[in-house]
C-alpha cells in the first residue's frame, strides 16, 4: 500500500469516474485503474463498484482515511519545513460569510507580511456546510457559529456579537430606539432557516420571552438574508457584523434587549495535530480578532481564560 494508491481511490470517489479522476491527478486512467486494483487485492475487497463508479461501504471507509493520512503528508512538509526558519504549505480555511467579510481581509494581509510562503484558501459558507468538510477533511479550519458539539472537532470561542433587527425605512419598527422579543413576534421576519445554530437559539429566546416568531421567509445563508433586508425586502434578525455601518441604505439597526448574543469560534478536528502553517493561520485569526474585531460596532471579542 502506498500513497498513490490512495490518492486514486480518493480521486475515483470525488469525480466517481477512472477518466476524471485521472486527469484530476495529471495522470492516466490506466494508472488510477491499476492504483485501485492492487489496493484492492491487498485489502481483500472490493473499493469502487464499477458499475456505478460509486465507492463501496468499504472504499468510502479506506477513502476517509486516505484523505487523513494525506493531510498528516501536508502537515509533516510544513513542521519540517518550520524547523528550517520558513513556514509554508497550503491551509484550507473555511469562514461564514459575516465573518469572512470584515476577518479575511485582514487575515489574508498578516499572513502576506509575516508567512508569504503559507498560502491560504478560503470558502465562504454556512456553519452547516463547513463542519461536513472539516470532519471530511476537505479544510483544515473553520470559524464557524457556535455552539458546535461534534466531539471530533476542537473549539475555542473567538468573540460574542449582539443581535439586532434590521428594519427598512417602511417597516413598523423602524422608528424604534429599541425592541424586544415580544415586538418581534407582532410581525413577519426573514430568518435564519431552523435546524441552524443562529436561528435555534433566536426561537430560545423567543420561548423564554413566551413568545414565538413568525417567518415571512428563511435561508440557510446569513449573506442573503441581510442584502433581501437591505433592499427592502422585510425586516431581518441578523448578527452585528452582517449590518456593518459601512453599508449605506435607508434601512436601521435596532437592538433587540432581550436577544442573547451570538458566539463564534475556530474549529479544527481533533484527530491528529495541526501543521505549522495552520497553527500560523489560527494564531493570525486570534490576533487580528484582538486587535480589530473593536472596529466591528456590536462584536465583542473573548478575553483569553473567559
Amino acid at each position: 500500500m502506498d500513497l498513490r494508491q490512495l490518492r486514486a481511490l480518493v480521486a475515483v470517489g470525488d469525480y466517481q469516474s477512472f477518466s476524471l479522476a485521472a486527469r484530476s491527478l495529471h495522470t492516466v486512467q490506466s494508472n488510477v485503474s491499476t492504483h485501485v486494483s492492487r489496493l484492492e487485492r491487498e485489502l481483500g475487497v472490493t473499493l469502487v463498484d464499477r458499475a456505478t463508479m460509486e465507492l463501496t461501504e468499504e472504499g468510502v471507509v479506506v477513502a476517509a482515511r486516505a484523505k487523513r493520512i494525506e493531510a498528516e503528508f501536508v502537515a509533516l512538509e510544513s513542521d519540517v519545513a518550520s524547523m528550517r526558519d520558513e513556514v509554508r504549505g497550503t491551509v484550507r480555511l473555511g469562514v461564514i460569510g459575516t465573518t469572512a467579510r470584515w476577518l479575511v481581509p485582514k487575515v489574508l494581509s498578516d499572513m502576506f507580511a509575516r508567512h508569504p510562503a503559507i498560502a491560504v484558501v478560503v470558502l465562504d459558507a454556512t456553519t452547516s456546510s463547513l463542519l461536513p468538510q472539516l470532519l471530511g477533511g476537505q479544510i483544515d479550519l473553520a470559524v464557524v457559529n457556535l455552539p458546535v458539539t461534534d466531539p471530533d472537532l476542537i473549539v475555542e470561542r473567538l468573540f460574542d456579537e449582539d443581535r439586532l433587527l434590521v428594519a427598512p425605512a417602511d417597516h413598523p419598527l423602524h422608528s424604534r430606539a429599541s425592541v424586544t422579543m415580544a415586538d418581534l413576534a407582532r410581525h413577519d421576519l426573514l430568518l435564519e432557516a431552523k435546524g441552524t445554530s443562529f436561528r435555534d437559539e433566536l426561537d430560545e429566546d423567543a420561548r423564554l420571552a413566551g413568545v414565538e416568531l413568525r417567518g415571512r421567509a428563511e435561508f440557510d445563508g446569513m449573506r442573503l438574508l441581510a442584502s433581501l433586508a437591505f433592499a427592502g425586502f422585510g425586516a431581518a434578525v441578523l448578527p452585528a457584523s452582517a449590518a456593518p455601518g459601512t453599508i449605506e441604505g435607508t434601512w436601521k439597526r435596532i437592538p433587540i434587549t432581550d436577544a442573547s448574543s451570538r458566539s463564534v469560534g475556530l474549529a479544527r478536528r481533533r484527530r491528529g495535530l495541526p501543521s505549522a502553517a495552520e497553527r500560523a493561520v489560527a494564531d493570525s485569526i486570534r490576533s487580528t480578532i484582538s486587535s480589530s474585531a473593536h472596529e466591528q460596532a456590536g462584536v465583542h471579542p473573548v478575553v483569553a481564560g473567559s
